[in-house]
């Protein structure tokens, strides 16, 4: 199906509303989007829906989720000019996946590499787990979305949900667009902290050292990056070389807050030590993140507010995927339903 040419390009990103938003996040990914939300139509949605598929605590999973709309905000996403909703607000999102699983081979899912990985760390299996990137192409169908910024490890999913795409139109005509992966052009490596061999991650931000994540006061900023694993050489430069891997994630990080070139950078720390270029990796992540910690604490002491801006979201999001499920229904030959 072809994209409408009368309207900007459609992005569409979800995060869970588990663990912890970190510096990986924020220089791989949210600071794109706000970069280029006046130039595409977007839809950020807090999937809730897809952190089920491992056990939550409830109360936790609310504050989780009001938590994460706050640091959207905070980090630039205008809930003016982008939608920002939570998944569950959209009743389409389960529609639309239980109509894609009729469509689905479970071949397909249980090739997965997530799938494989996660199932193999669990006794039990439950059904979301396996079902989750049909939920996924849902939320990403639903809004023809043209576009779907992801890492890597998420590429495969946007890959499942082109070929749900197709075999639905190839069944019962053109209906969806075919999304297309969009891998973020810097920043989309950055490593531990504790270990550079591994990408940091907002699942093990809790652990300790690993990450900066995006609430954390000055001074844990500041004890994280100085105990940040380096090497053993001396010379503080760009390297590909994997036993640099730590010094490189350093200079990475430094080169992505204070936006310096290369050059520049090498030039400024040229023969000084570890020490040093921790301190002024650390005092460009405490000034980077000082206006969003700021922001942050303004929207969380003010729920009224955020609970506006998510139903505000909710509504817009409503407006595009409402009329989408029914074309979905009316495709498949669900009969509709009589209106007052």
């Amino acid at each position: 199906m072809d994209r409408s040419s009368e309207r900007p390009r459609r992005v569409f990103s979800g995060i869970q509303p588990s663990g912890t938003l970190t510096i990986g996040n924020y220089l791989g990914a949210i600071r794109q989007w706000v970069a280029e939300q006046a130039e595409k139509e977007n839809y950020f949605c807090i999937v809730d829906m897809h952190a089920i598929t491992v056990p939550q605590d409830p109360a936790l999973l609310r504050r989780k989720t009001r938590e994460l709309a706050a640091i959207y905000i905070a980090c630039g996403i205008d809930p003016d000019v982008s939608t920002v909703f939570v998944q569950s607000h959209v009743h389409a999102h389960a529609e639309c996946c239980w109509i894609l699983n009729c469509v689905t081979p479970v071949g397909w899912l249980e090739r997965m590499t997530q799938y494989k990985t996660k199932s193999q760390e669990q006794e039990s299996v439950g059904t979301g787990l396996l079902d989750y990137p049909v939920l996924q192409a849902a939320d990403i169908l639903l809004y023809d979305t043209d576009e779907v910024p992801v890492g890597e490890d998420q590429k495969q999913h946007v890959e499942l949900a082109r070929d749900i795409a197709g075999r639905f139109n190839y069944l019962y005509g053109e209906t969806f667009v075919l999304p297309e992966a969009v891998i973020p052009r810097s920043g989309a490596r950055i490593r531990a902290l504790n270990d550079p061999t591994r990408k940091m991650a907002k699942s093990e931000a809790h652990v300790r050292d690993h990450a900066v994540r995006l609430t954390d006061d000055p001074d844990t900023i500041r004890t994280v990056i100085r105990r940040a694993v380096t090497d053993t050489g001396r010379e503080i430069a760009f390297s590909e070389d994997p036993e640099r891997a730590g010094v490189n994630n350093l200079l990475e990080i430094h080169e992505l807050f204070t936006g310096q070139d290369r050059t520049t950078i090498e030039g400024h720390f040229a023969g000084q030590g570890y020490a040093a270029l921790k301190r002024e990796v650390a005092d460009a992540v405490v000034e980077g993140l000082r206006p969003i910690r700021k922001r942050y604490e303004q929207l969380i002491a003010d729920p009224a507010e955020l609970e506006r801006i998510l139903a505000h979201g909710a509504e817009r999001a409503r407006a595009v995927a409402e009329p989408k499920i029914a074309q979905v229904k009316q495709a498949v030959g669900f009969l509709a339903a009589e209106t007052a």
